[in-house]
């Protein structure tokens, strides 16, 4: 089963565990792991000072 977010999979569990039917969960995530790690570079070099730009919310889209 393919829940779309974290209420849906826990009404699953909980009528799996009501049946008293096992499962697992597969707590793998749907990032790619270059992607994930390119972000959390970007936000320590953010967090020390290195890159970074801040945009204002009314130039967002320009």
């Amino acid at each position: 089963m393919h829940p779309k977010n974290k209420e849906q999979l826990a009404a699953l569990k909980a009528v799996a565990k009501a049946l008293k039917i096992t499962f697992e969960t597969d707590k793998k995530s749907s990032y790619d792991p270059e992607f994930v790690a390119e972000v959390l570079a970007g936000v320590k070099a953010r967090e020390e000072g290195k890159k970074g730009r801040r945009v204002d919310v009314e130039n967002l889209w320009k």
